[in-house]
């Protein structure tokens, strides 16, 4: 998802400036810009403010069909194991690129 761009589409559906959806969230009209340019990935949290000002609803959801397993796989490797697979995955990818 590109926040800005979402941004942007909700403020515009809504008929609002950067100004009024400033005044309306109270978030910075230039921070409202950078976000909306692409600049700054705006935290959850501000996003959702900025979309409530608009009338929109923000649903955060994980990707359908989504596969967990390599995560799980990782997560149960103790902290030695992670890094000794950090450093092997570093080196391999050395391998690759030229120096």
């Amino acid at each position: 998802m590109d926040a800005g761009r979402s941004l942007r589409y909700c403020r515009r559906r809504a008929g609002l400036t950067q100004r009024e959806l400033a005044i309306r969230a109270g978030v910075a009209q230039p921070a409202i810009a950078r976000i909306e340019s692409g600049r700054v990935i705006p935290r959850v949290d501000t996003l959702t403010k900025l979309l409530s000002a608009c009338e929109f609803e923000f649903e955060l959801r994980s990707a359908p069909g989504l596969d967990r397993t390599a995560i799980r796989e990782l997560l149960r490797l103790r902290s030695r194991q992670r890094l000794e697979l950090a450093a092997a995955e570093a080196n391999n990818l050395a391998r690759l690129v030229p120096a």
